[in-house]
């Protein structure tokens, strides 16, 4: 393979980049630009491991020009994974496939991440094109877990309530987890507490109905998460960053808010974590007031308000969208699903919208159009 210099071709350019475009310093760990792909589930894992599908959708958005390319939610249990099919570090087995992507990203240029993950009582669904709701026995069932006894809805597995001494197994899960991560190549590892995963229904009263050190107040709400993020930071090194991902708002009376997501984001950066990724949702089968942008504000509150970087998500999909909101200061990141699924390379393109000049893969660089 190509190094990263003999494939990229240098960006020569006498104007400044704008905000969506300038490097950013993380501990040790300097990216590019402010462009993440965010987590998307592809459901084209067997037994957790990464093929050439995870190779060729990840290595090509950063062929596109993203800094940060995450994986989706990987698994760091198999009772953890979301559908039978879902990506997972679980064995030491899955380390080499992986180790190979991470290869690929670095060589274009693009710092490796993974998303850490527990799917909690959501786990043991079907893949969206393959049914709804709880598997068959047939097609692979198994018991799922939760800080409670409640199903997120009525097709949804009922799960079995964690003891304390599960829930230090799945603290080692997630440590161990990192470790794996570490000698797969990541240079990012974010912990998934949204959508209604795991440490989310810990943290959200909706789903946590617990009367122990892990329930009630919000203090013993957050333990779970911070108990996982003390031991990955343990193994994770001190140069390179660590994220978290949460959902602000359960958007449903009695579940979690800004104002508590606020003060989970304080305790985080008290803990080692370096960047907050903030989302929205996924434990309640709410009405979400979706339009562009919509969760950029939670993103800008929690950085005003918990003094930590964020990163912002959401339906954002324009260059000039994307660079106001670094430039007004409500994020320092910006991630990308869909937009990516559309368009690979969005930020060669956005690059040129906003009239600068970024590196190109060599091999595509006859393609290139000049600045006007």
């Amino acid at each position: 393979m190509s190094t990263t210099s003999e494939s990229l071709s240098l960006a020569l350019t006498s104007t400044t980049p704008p905000p969506l475009f300038q490097p950013i310093t993380l501990r040790g760990l300097t990216l590019r630009n402010r462009v993440m792909v965010a987590p998307m589930c592809q459901y084209s894992s067997e037994d957790g491991f990464a093929n050439d599908w995870h190779l060729v959708h990840l290595g090509n958005f950063a062929i596109g020009g993203a800094a940060i390319v995450m994986t989706e939610a990987t698994a760091v249990e198999a009772r953890g994974r979301i559908s039978p099919q879902d990506l997972g570090i679980y064995r030491d087995e899955h380390i080499p496939q992986l180790a190979r992507i991470t290869r690929f990203l670095k060589e274009q240029g693009a710092s490796p991440a993974i998303q850490l993950a527990h799917a909690g009582r959501k786990a043991s669904t079907y893949r969206p094109w393959s049914g709804s709701g709880e598997v068959a026995v047939e097609d692979g069932r198994w018991q799922t877990v939760g800080p409670s006894t409640l199903r997120f809805s009525d097709n949804y597995p009922l799960p079995q309530t964690l003891t304390h001494e599960e829930i230090q197994e799945i603290i080692t899960s997630f440590k161990v987890g990192a470790e794996r991560a570490l000698q797969a190549g990541f240079e990012i590892a974010e912990l998934h507490a949204a959508h209604g995963y795991l440490l989310h229904e810990f943290i959200s009263p909706l789903s946590n109905k617990r009367e122990d050190q892990y329930g009630g107040s919000l203090a013993n709400r957050m333990r779970f998460l911070l108990e996982v993020t003390d031991a990955v930071r343990q193994v994770w090194p001190t140069h390179l960053p660590l994220f978290v991902r949460l959902s602000a708002s359960d958007w449903t009376e009695g579940g979690v808010t800004i104002d508590e997501t606020v003060e989970i984001s304080r305790a985080l950066k008290e803990h080692g974590v370096d960047v907050v990724h903030a989302s929205s949702g996924g434990n309640a089968l709410a009405q979400i007031p979706l339009k562009p942008g919509y969760q950029v504000p939670f993103a800008e509150r929690i950085r005003r308000e918990a003094d930590i970087p964020t990163a912002a998500v959401g339906l954002i999909t324009e260059a000039q969208q994307a660079n106001t909101i670094v430039q007004s200061g409500q994020a320092d990141i910006i991630a990308l699903a869909r937009e990516f699924l559309r368009d690979p390379h969005w930020p060669l393109r956005a690059a040129h919208e906003l009239g600068y000049d970024i590196a190109w893969a060599r091999q595509y660089e006859r393609a290139k159009l000049p600045l006007k």
